[in-house]
């Protein structure tokens, strides 16, 4: 799959694809199987599939005149993002045997199954059971060629080398060269499309050089291009594509029926979509035809996969029926809340999985316009006031309370796996130790209040707004998902005991949060897209519905804090984090942060760095003011705690769970 960029996962809704994808991730072989075990039903298994290209139920130099195959291409590291460094899941003793049906349960519905549009991850690991990627990442990291393989010798100039035997269904015919470039020249790269990948072709000059190879030359050389999951792509057939690129009508791409219901994957895919039904699933039946089965490359497994006659993916809102439907064995996977571990644990037919992950639990926090709904002004758009919020909510107690122990503290835009993580004694670590509590973040507050130009106060224990009325917020959770709500509820009585704040908690349907509130549709004048920050003006020459730009343009819903979403960090190439902090235009900006420092200059450092030893200083300093401003509340990294069939071989203790899904089967 790809990467995603967010998350949806017992405790919250991620969103994804590419660079959404990419913050928040999307489909393919690697999205495939524990993808759907979370709750959030995203990819993970948790739910954002992987956008990391590692479907997880899940989700990102060394110099060489030599020809380098991606696959070795890592950020100067043996290590994995986390887990286990293995390819093996455990068990498995004979030879893989053919199951009736691989059946998972998530409790979020999806809003588009089009491949050219999609940007949540739930969907992403839906279309991933019929339509593969480009490629993924194994279990060690590595790059594994699905529908093309990719080659540099200094990373300018990327090679694609697309698998021969790649079918579409009829009357489409094969999958070349020409397929990609022409979806990249015609749909990607067009003014009209507005596709999820359009930013990541932005610059790229593509051309066919070959019946199966094509080139791509970077504005920038980028030795870590696949970890970025740019290059990502899903097969359309041109014949497909071709009137609406004549009409240039993206209405008419986003509703085609043969995108949105999956009837062009050919080969192309472990399954064929057999049914989606809007708001409560997938079915589908096993592809006899997938070409997996022909490659040489991957476990043995794969040459007669998949080895489920038939796959589907329910919709099932209520925590207890999806663990329910796991403990009876009417579903073969779904997310297990921490609270629920020793449980499952001690069940006969369960076996339950703990997967580290790059995806953070955050609390989004409103800087547009029509956020801070307390009184005027937004106080979230001061530095101080976002590290009083962080500091009056307990991490260790968050964790022990909510997570069971199974989550690690936030405090930068890094897990500390990350060979990029600056180290607890280089950041703030707010909400630990001396770094939490009501005097600390009462003060912090009254910073903030200094820096607004409405009269916000304490009286006695309560915040209050400039007309004496406490301040009173709303923290919006995503519906169904028991650890989303809890940790709602924890916040809401951290801010009332340690800054005076009436938090109201309050539940919604994550596609309804994305459709409302979260994305908004792009402002089109110039004088719209153009805001004065910091005594410079910025034009917004890109937007898009997650940065539709400047604060004064909002989405059709206010709202003050959401847990809905968490975010990918990009461990594994934390350059791919620019989608987000790449100044107040960054790609990915639905909250609308304006970075106090210089983003944009430490990531053209970043972008620009001769080795690992630049590299690291860049992002050292980008991770250290990330944390100072917390532009998200950073919270927790929280395992994928997955609950999967006893008999199922195939899952492993490693965000790429999920990358070779189609050669998961039941033993006997």
């Amino acid at each position: 799959m790809p990467r995603r960029f967010h998350d949806q996962r017992d405790d919250e809704t991620v969103i994804n694809r590419r660079q959404w994808l990419a913050a928040l991730g999307v489909g393919g072989v690697g999205g495939l199987a524990g993808c759907m075990g979370g709750d959030g039903g995203n990819g993970n298994g948790n739910g954002n599939g992987n956008g990391n290209g590692n479907g997880n139920g899940n989700g990102d130099s060394n110099e060489s005149t030599e020809e380098t195959e991606t696959g070795n291409e890592t950020n100067g590291t043996n290590e994995s993002d986390g887990g286990n460094e293995t390819n093996e899941s455990d068990g498995g003793s004979g030879e893989p045997t053919m199951s009736e049906s691989y059946d998972t349960v998530t409790s979020a519905s999806f809003e588009t199954l089009n491949p050219i549009y999609n940007t949540e991850d739930g969907a992403g690991d839906a279309i991933g059971y019929a339509l593969d990627m480009g490629y993924t990442f194994d279990g060690n990291s590595e790059y594994f060629p699905l529908l093309y393989d990719m080659s540099t010798e200094d990373g300018s100039v990327w090679t694609f080398t697309v698998r021969e035997g790649l079918e579409f269904s009829d009357p489409y015919g094969e999958v070349t060269a020409s397929t990609f470039v022409y979806l990249i020249q015609e749909v990607h790269q067009s003014e009209w499309a507005a596709t999820a990948a359009a930013t990541s072709w932005a610059g790229v000059e593509v051309e066919e050089t070959g019946d199966y190879e094509f080139q791509a030359t970077l504005p920038e050389p980028s030795l870590l291009w696949p970890e970025s999951y740019d290059p990502l792509l899903y097969p359309i057939p041109q014949d497909l594509l071709s009137p609406y690129v004549e009409e240039e009508d993206a209405e008419g791409l986003q509703q085609d029926e043969e995108l949105l219901e999956l009837q062009f994957t050919g080969n192309l895919g472990a399954y064929v979509l057999d049914e989606w039904n809007r708001g409560a699933g997938t079915s589908y039946s096993r592809n006899e035809n997938y070409y997996i089965q022909n490659i040489e490359e991957g476990p043995d497994s794969f040459s007669d996969a998949p080895y489920f006659e038939s796959a589907t993916i329910s919709v099932v809102e209520e925590q207890a029926s999806r663990l329910g439907a796991l403990e009876t064995g009417e579903a073969d996977s779904a997310g297990i809340p921490p609270e629920r571990v020793e449980e499952f644990r001690n069940l006969d037919g369960v076996q339950v999985n703990e997967i580290p992950q790059p995806y953070n639990t955050i609390l989004s926090v409103n800087m547009r316009d029509n956020g801070w709904n307390a009184g005027p002004g937004n106080l979230f758009r001061h530095i101080p006031f976002r590290q009083a919020l962080n500091v009056a909510v307990s991490k260790d107690d968050l964790i022990e309370g909510i997570y069971r122990g199974l989550a690690e503290p936030h405090y930068t835009w890094q897990p500390r796996f990350s060979d990029f993580y600056p180290g607890d004694d280089s950041i703030p670590t707010f909400g630990s130790g001396d770094q939490y509590g009501s005097e600390m973040a009462r003060g912090l507050a009254e910073d903030a209040f200094e820096q607004s130009d409405h009269d916000y106060a304490f009286d006695g224990d309560q915040m209050v707004n400039p007309d004496g009325d406490q301040v009173t917020l709303e923290v919006l959770h995503s519906s169904g998902q028991e650890v989303s709500r809890n940790t709602a509820e924890f916040i809401a009585q951290e801010l009332a005991e340690n800054l005076g704040i009436n938090l109201e908690v309050s539940a919604i349907d994550g596609t309804r949060f994305g459709e409302e509130f979260w994305t908004a549709t792009p402002a089109e004048s110039e004088e719209e897209l153009t805001a004065e920050i910091d005594g410079e003006e910025v034009v917004w020459e890109s937007p898009g519905p997650n940065n539709p730009g400047p604060r004064s343009v909002t989405a059709n819903e206010s709202w003050d804090m959401s847990l809905v979403y968490g975010l990918n960090t990009y461990p594994l190439n934390p350059l791919t984090n620019e989608v987000f902090f790449d100044g107040a235009t960054a790609q990915y900006n639905p909250v609308g942060y304006y970075p106090e420092f210089d983003a944009a200059g430490l990531l053209e450092q970043a972008r620009n760095a001769g080795g690992q030893e630049e590299l690291q200083e860049a992002f050292q300093e980008i991770f250290v003011n990330l944390a100072e401003e917390q532009p998200y509340v950073m919270l927790v990294f929280s395992d994928d705690i997955i609950g999967y069939n006893d008999g199922l071989v195939g899952p492993i203790e490693n965000f790429a769970n999920g990358w070779d899904f189609p050669g998961w089967y039941i033993e006997e």
